[in-house]
């Protein structure tokens, strides 16, 4: 047994080692070929390790049996530990895609996502004078040539660049993003090597199937990398959102920005998760999370172009001069496009979950890839449980122990939703985790989703169906039956909404009056 476990083992580190030449002399030709060697090598050796780990401690304890969860939490732990500090050493886009594993709460292990969600503040610095030949090289001239001012210590670091506050010869305040330096040539060779090690885990492991997550690098780190691809997102974004004035995204100065360069308008605020700040500021926590409810619903079922990393950094609040209150938007470089179908499908999903609809949620899940895994889907994309879907979500407010019940129970299928995963549309996945982060902004407000919240998402849902029937009919007869529908639907939520404000403000008002 033991000498089978060797011979299995020493044959897997010969194929990765092969692998390992094989990419780096045939399939790529790094800058620094010793430096990709040494990274390939030791995303190998990292990776063996975790794999040998799984193999031993999961035959330590019959499969279900208390001995064997816990078992494998720990053997979790420690796997993640070997990732997060792969990550650390690699950096790049291995930090990226540790970033991503982290704001994958409900799908994955747990202890992978508290590990990786670390990531998100422990981003590499590159030094001032990297800073300053990326610009040099990019926009042909020293940076004090372009900037009166330039801040040495940069505002934030992530894993694909870091910002800069500065000022042009002018007096105008910028923010300058510069792209680490190696992260463009270190990145193709990095993401043949993940796609690599993701299949040999799927032949050694065939219950983990995490080629989605290769594929989602592989398809959106290029478009991250190119800066001037963010600055057009940010132009659109603002454009299509114009009607709410209180979202700011900031301007682009397009003659101070190329593919590894941006230059934009100087935004201050605090982060959306940052209750003392907004406190401090006069500033409705409520009203904040319903608005960022609204930008997103818009973006998600109506306009199909979405803002995929809203994590709390990339989030700010602020007061404006006539004492509003303003959501800015800022790091455009992870953009999701959907397609009318999928954003059809998608928004009649939502309205069949927000209805209890049943029926409704086993078509449109299987419409989306689901199967018979229609249940597993719905649980994903709304991070409730059955029993919360089937009363309704919009009358059930979520509890601490209905979380930690999703948890549990996600924790049992990850075989089952590694295997979904794979199957939906890849347009589904960029949503799973901009769900995620979304749902950890309203935690970290204590404001997760209520009755209320859910009407601006229903109204998006309404509008997103009914323009499709528009789209797709000419009769005038059928065009007006859809008008007339879709304004009572929209008069019914009005409704809705307007009797829970009358009941709250009502009831409010009685318990405030004095007992005489």
């Amino acid at each position: 047994m033991l000498a089978a476990r060797m011979l299995k083992y020493g044959a897997t580190g010969g194929l990765l080692g092969t692998s390992a030449f094989w990419l780096h002399y045939n399939s790529w030709d790094p800058v620094d070929s010793t430096v990709g060697l040494v990274r390939i090598t030791r995303s190998i050796a990292t990776v063996a390790r975790i794999a040998v780990d799984y193999k031993n401690t999961l035959s330590k304890a019959p499969a279900g049996t208390e001995e064997y969860a816990q078992l494998k939490s720990a053997c979790h732990l420690r796997s993640a530990e070997r990732l997060y500090q792969l990550c650390c050493v690699n950096r790049g886009c291995y930090i990226k895609v540790g970033q991503h594993i982290g704001a994958l709460d409900y799908l994955l292990p747990t202890e992978y996502v508290q590990t990786m969600k670390i990531l998100h503040s422990k981003a590499p610095q590159s030094s001032l004078q990297d800073v300053h030949q990326v610009i040099k090289e990019d926009l042909g001239k020293e940076p004090h040539e372009i900037f009166r001012w330039f801040d040495e210590n940069p505002l934030g670091a992530a894993s694909l660049a870091q910002v800069h506050w500065a000022t042009l010869h002018d007096g105008t305040p910028v923010a300058v993003k510069v792209q680490h330096p190696k992260v463009q040539h270190q990145s193709k060779l990095d993401l043949k090597t993940m796609e690599l090690l993701v299949r040999i885990v799927a032949k050694l492991f065939p219950e983990f199937q995490f080629l989605w997550l290769a594929d989602e690098a592989k398809k959106n780190l290029p478009k991250e990398l190119d800066f001037l691809q963010e600055g057009q997102n940010c132009e659109k974004v603002e454009r299509i959102l114009k009607k709410y004035s209180y979202l700011r995204v900031p301007k682009i100065y397009w003659e101070l920005s190329t593919k590894r360069v941006l230059t934009m308008e100087f935004c201050q605020g605090g982060q959306i998760n940052d209750r003392e700040y907004m406190h401090n500021n006069d500033i409705d926590v409520n009203e904040v999370t319903r608005n960022l409810g609204k930008l997103y619903s818009e973006m998600i079922f109506v306009q199909g172009f979405i803002h995929c990393d809203p994590h709390p950094g990339n989030v700010l609040v602020r007061k404006t001069a006539n004492s509003g209150t303003e959501i800015v938007l800022l790091d455009h470089g992870l953009y999701q496009t959907l397609s009318d179908d999928f954003r059809l499908d998608y928004s009649q999903l939502w309205q069949a979950i927000l209805g209890a609809n049943v029926e409704g949620i086993k078509e449109y899940s299987k419409r989306l890839g689901a199967g018979e895994m229609y249940g597993l889907l719905a649980c994903m994309v709304s991070a409730r449980s059955w029993a919360a879907l089937t009363k309704g979500i919009d009358k059930t407010p979520i509890s601490e122990g209905e979380d930690d019940e999703v948890k549990e129970y996600a924790a049992k299928l990850i075989p089952q939703i590694s295997d979904l995963l794979n199957r939906v549309p890849r347009q589904m996945l960029l949503l799973f985790k901009t769900n995620d982060l979304l749902r950890g902004i309203e935690h970290a407000l204590h404001c997760r989703a209520n009755a209320s919240s859910f009407i601006n998402m229903s109204r998006c849902c309404v509008l997103a169906v009914s323009n499709h029937q528009l789209k797709t009919t000419t009769k005038v007869t059928e065009r007006w039956k859809i008008w007339v529908s879709r304004a009572i639907t929209l008069w019914k939520i009005d409704l809705y909404e307007f009797f829970l404000w009358f009941t709250t403000t009502a009831l409010v008002r009685w318990i405030s009056q004095p007992i005489h």
